[in-house]
């Protein structure tokens, strides 16, 4: 098997650790059993180097031998080929988890990130946009809220890459206490994060960017 590098910066601010999006890719990693490693690239200085791996200057990016992904729900899918753990192998399952990837990332996250960035930036309750961003991501919940009434993950009765897309757009939302109302989307979220991949993944995220700290000082 190909050496698997995953690549995040070297360093964040406080505010966003323990959300920026390598926690997807390394959760996954854990939950899969997956041999991997880490490579930082700078935070402040994104040069060509990092633009040809990740051409918006984001990341994550794995590295899987000659390929290099960006994108972490692209990262995701590309993990559940690898992995019974992470995705079925029935071409129905399969479906489902790609569906359920792109759902999380395309409808949900579409409402939940520009509402989570409102209460994150400090935006008052009563501008222009807040009616909006708050309607959309109601519209959002509704729909997750009765999907996850009736199981305890998205695909089947296994945990799979869908779940791990889909509980890490809810979390920024329940940061700021925006599941209150939706106990089937919390109750989800709190399984999900209860696993150990998640606790390893968010623990080894908070160590990674401490030493960026010790690093700098």
């Amino acid at each position: 098997m190909t050496e698997l590098v995953l690549t995040t910066y070297d360093w964040v601010p406080e505010p966003p650790r323990g959300y920026v999006r390598d926690l997807r890719v390394r959760w996954a990693l854990e939950e899969a059993h997956l041999a991997y490693r880490i490579e930082s690239t700078p935070f402040e200085d994104r040069g060509a180097g990092h633009l040809a791996h990740q051409p918006f200057g984001q990341v994550p990016w794995l590295t899987d031998g000659d390929l290099s992904i960006f994108e972490s729900g692209a990262i995701l899918l590309h993990l559940g080929e690898k992995s019974e753990a992470l995705a079925p192998t029935d071409p129905r399952g399969r479906a489902e988890v790609v569906e359920w990837v792109m759902a999380a990332l395309n409808s949900v996250e579409a409402a939940s990130q520009p509402w989570s960035l409102f209460r994150f930036m400090g935006f008052p309750g009563d501008a222009p946009q807040a009616g909006f961003v708050d309607g959309f991501l109601k519209a959002r919940l509704d729909r997750m809220e009765a999907v996850l009434a009736g199981r305890a993950w998205l695909v089947g009765a296994g945990f799979s890459v869908a779940d791990i897309a889909m509980a890490d757009v809810l979390r920024p939302v329940d940061r700021f206490d925006g599941l209150a109302d939706y106990p089937a989307c919390g109750a989800y979220l709190a399984r999900a994060t209860a696993r150990p991949a998640f606790q390893k993944a968010h623990a080894d995220q908070l160590a990674h960017f401490a030493a960026g700290d010790r690093a700098r000082a």
